[in-house]
C-alpha cells in the first residue's frame, strides 16, 4: 500500500504540501475527539504559510492498494491546533473530524 499526504489551501485550492513529490514522512492517529497528523519537514516558506493559514488547511491521506481502489481520508482541521516544532522538524496539525470515501464512487 502507498500513502499519499496532501496538505491545500481551503480556499484557493493551492498546494503546499505533497508527499508524493516532497520528501517527508507523516502519520495520523486519534487524539482525544480528533485526529492528530504529524509531518516530518524541514522549516521552510511553505511551513511558514502553513502557520499562517492554519484555519484554512484541507488535508488529505490517500491509501493506494493494489487490490482495491484508491481510499481517500479527509481531514477538517477547523480550528484545529497547528503547530511546528523546530527542534524535532515537526509540523503537528490537530482535526475535529475526517471523512473516508472511495473518490471513484462519486465521479460520473
Amino acid at each position: 500500500m502507498k500513502q499519499t499526504l496532501l496538505i491545500k489551501h481551503a480556499v484557493s485550492g493551492r498546494m503546499l504540501i505533497d508527499s508524493g513529490k516532497q520528501d517527508v514522512s507523516f502519520s495520523s492517529k486519534p487524539e482525544g475527539n480528533g485526529w492528530q497528523i504529524d509531518i516530518g519537514v524541514p522549516w521552510s516558506g511553505t511551513i511558514e504559510e502553513i502557520l499562517k493559514l492554519k484555519d484554512e488547511l484541507n488535508v488529505f491521506i490517500f491509501y493506494d492498494y493494489d487490490d482495491q481502489p484508491t481510499l481517500k481520508t479527509w481531514y477538517y482541521v477547523g480550528k484545529g491546533p497547528v503547530a511546528y516544532d523546530r527542534d524535532s522538524q515537526l509540523l503537528t496539525i490537530g482535526a475535529q473530524s475526517r471523512i473516508e470515501y472511495y473518490p471513484h464512487e462519486y465521479s460520473v
